[in-house]
């Protein structure tokens, strides 16, 4: 009987336990903003439950799809088998509905991580949770642990989000109050910083492309912790789970010390300030004051929000307040950008600056609490440096032998006017595979040609981020490659299978960013029914909106279908004075500004010919040209030569305005005209403002050289 005991002793102590967990995915009713919307909950939470773990456990996890839509879970950070990691089609299967899927992987590995959807855009609707894995032995004293996700809502539908930025709208902008327009920039001397970004096409400074009506902490804009009493050492153990949001994390404790990145422990710190990328973790010590408790606070990087969580009771001590980005100044200085810029190539765009200081100004309506003008003072003041992966130190050497070195260089690139996001100028479905060696020194440099912070992250491994600190450089899966800045990192290749690597805004993911690294063994057996092209599809989605207006003097309608490469357009103008004109087109974008054209082209005759129709095959090319002006060339097939130019800029911060110029050389092709005569010219122009009500309604009024004055109103569906 002892010696049974004895084994039994041995083998818990050597392989751990099975923990299972039964985590079921179903939609639910949520209310963050304050208006019902239908959200995607685990285990009928946002975020899910904390799993927890052990070093040297086995994970046992059925994930069940009560939803009537495929789903999938990713065990982001972990390091596991191939067919473990979660991404669908990729290496694992995805969760029919209805259908249960059974996790199963050793846990090799402490700290903090969480788990996604990589399914579509669910993780924006709230399938996501924390994973915390206790390390075999503690190395650091602490009385509680302490989770807190981070993230942000939209009660938009996340698809409805992505169609909206892919069709070049400002209304995020507009409606967070970020939008520089010509009237501002003039007032406060910033045009000339103006005029710079759209020579560069750059539509102007911005942070974050979604305007989001919550940010949250475990699902709440305001949450205390009462639980937690006087001189506890609490382990605050806090997840990014935003879809596109980073977040300055500040904390009211000016003995908190950052104790791990990603997982991994680093030297102890003291970080007052830190940039907390998408998909990043960040482990803290902090202690309950005896004389109240401690505010942690998450302030949006664009300045439009925050959340905050309350450590203990009693009076708050208050975190920094940072300083919101002063956009006007930004744009100011953008000159200076074009000296760091190589705009040679139309792949390469961006739009925002390098992070500065910021305040948040959102209104705080927690619970009662004491703090002095003067507290609030040096809050509101708080000059805190800039944050930087450079106060990441290893506590041990993680340096690689220098040898069998395998170098990528990767370019983040992408564009703005259409939303889409790349690598070396190339979305995911038109690359093959990175191949890997197994024993090989993956280095990986990472140039951001953007004018965004882009979060990497790499599945299935723990990369060395070089930094200052050289042998000693942190471990991480997760880095952030800042505007137009480079970074380094290098791992052994030692797994097996396909890894994707991508960033972790998700709207920029679904827009192409991303690569699969592979070793190139063959597919696991169990994919043979799930196609990988089902991987690729996900920036090759075609997204369709429609322009339609109704004015005195005109009506009109343009209809759009574009994914990454290709258009569809079909516009149609019918004026007051009965003049029909329709167009149709196929795109082909053989850069980002650039696109190739065939269509053709119907139009009534009202003079001479009236009630006869014209009907003309067309070829052109397109090119947006510096300034945001939009130009075209075309012939048609009785050899007419058309020159086009488009503008739209925002004049006062809801009133744009347009204008269109369009002249056409008629060689007389039809009316066989003789030698001698004279080419006739048909100019065609219009010039407007339009009051941006909504994200889809707008107020116009123009002069249009056809059809003579007028107002009405335009709706894109």
């Amino acid at each position: 009987m002892k010696l049974t005991v004895f084994i039994f002793l041995v083998l818990i102590s050597s392989t751990g336990f099975a923990k299972s967990y039964n985590l079921s995915i179903n939609e639910k009713m949520v209310s963050f903003s304050g208006e019902d919307r239908k959200a995607m909950a685990v285990n009928d939470s946002i975020p899910g439950p904390t799993l927890t773990f052990t070093e040297g456990d086995t994970a046992e996890i059925n994930v069940t799809n009560n939803m009537d839509v495929e789903t999938s879970i990713h065990w982001h950070g972990l390091i596991l088998p191939n067919f473990q990691d979660g991404v669908p089609y990729l290496n694992t299967p995805p969760i029919r509905p209805g259908k249960t899927l059974k996790y199963s992987f050793p846990i090799t590995h402490s700290g903090t991580y969480w788990y996604h959807s990589h399914t579509g855009l669910q993780e924006q609707r709230g399938v996501y949770g924390s994973i915390v894995i206790k390390p075999k032995k503690q190395k650091l004293k602490y009385d509680k642990d302490l989770v807190l996700v981070l993230s942000d809502w939209t009660d938009e539908d996340p698809n409805e989000v992505l169609r909206t930025l892919k069709r070049g709208s400002d209304w995020y902008s507009i409606k967070k109050k970020t939008a520089v327009s010509i009237s501002d920039a003039i007032a406060n001397g910033a045009f000339g910083g103006l005029l710079r970004l759209w020579k560069m096409r750059m539509p102007g400074i911005d942070i974050s492309d979604v305007y989001y009506d919550a940010f949250l902490i475990n699902g709440k804009k305001e949450i205390q912790y009462s639980n937690l009493k006087a001189g506890e050492r609490v382990r605050v153990r806090v997840i990014n789970a935003a879809a596109s949001t980073y977040f300055w994390t500040t904390i009211g404790d000016k003995t908190a010390r950052l104790i791990s990145a990603d997982g991994v422990d680093v030297v102890p710190v003291k970080a007052s300030k830190v940039l907390h990328a998408i998909a990043e973790t960040y482990d803290y010590i902090v202690t309950i004051p005896r004389n109240g408790s401690i505010e942690f606070r998450a302030s949006a990087q664009d300045g439009s929000g925050h959340a905050t969580a309350i450590l203990g009771r009693g009076k708050i001590h208050k975190a920094m307040m940072v300083k919101a980005p002063d956009y006007i100044e930004r744009t100011k200085s953008s000159g200076g950008m074009s000296h760091n810029m190589d705009m040679s190539s139309d792949m390469k765009m961006g739009h925002s600056m390098p992070d500065m200081k910021m305040m948040d100004h959102s209104s705080h309506k927690m619970m009662k609490h004491n703090m002095n003008n003067e507290d609030m003072k040096k809050s509101m003041n708080s000059n805190a440096s800039e944050f930087s992966y450079d106060i990441l130190k290893s506590p041990v050497k993680t340096s690689l032998k220098d040898n069998n070195v395998k170098n990528i260089e990767l370019n983040l690139t992408g564009n703005m006017w259409r939303y889409v996001w790349s690598l070396n100028g190339k979305t995911l479905s038109e690359v093959d595979k990175i191949k890997m060696n197994r024993g090989e020194i993956v280095r990986v440099t990472l140039r951001n040609k953007t004018m965004m912070h882009h979060p990497m992250h790499l599945h299935g491994h723990f990369f060395r981020v070089l930094n200052k600190n050289g042998e000693f450089s942190p471990l991480k899966h997760t880095v952030d490659v800042g505007p137009m800045k480079s970074v380094t990192i290098e791992f052994p290749a030692n797994e097996t299978g396909d890894w994707f690597f991508h960033c972790h805004v998700l709207y920029h993911m679904k827009g192409g960013m991303a690569r699969i690294f592979s070793y190139g063994d063959k597919r696991d057996s169990r994919l043979d029914n799930f196609a990988l092209s089902n991987v690729l599809d996900m920036d090759r989605h075609w997204y369709t909106w429609a322009d339609t207006k109704a004015a005195s003097h005109f009506s009109s309608v343009e209809l759009t279908s574009s994914n990454t490469r290709n258009q569809l357009n079909l516009g149609a103008d019918y004026g007051w004075n009965k003049n029909l004109e329709a167009d149709f087109s196929y795109d082909r974008f053989l850069s980002d500004y650039f696109r190739l054209y065939v269509g053709a082209n119907i139009e009534n005759q009202i003079e001479e010919k009236l009630g006869t129709v014209d009907t003309v095959a067309t070829l052109g090319a397109k090119w947006l040209l510096p300034y945001f002006i939009d130009s075209g060339f075309r012939i048609d097939s009785d050899l007419n030569l058309q020159l086009s130019f488009d503008v739209d800029y925002l004049l006062f911060p809801r009133i744009g305005i347009f204008g269109y110029w369009e002249v056409t050389n008629d060689f007389g092709w039809n009316n066989k005209l003789p030698v001698g005569t004279s080419w006739e010219k048909d100019y065609v122009w219009n010039m407007g403002l339009e009051y941006i009500a909504t994200k889809n309604l707008s107020i116009f009024t123009s002069y249009e050289s056809r059809f003579g004055a007028g107002a009405g109103i335009s709706y894109i569906w």
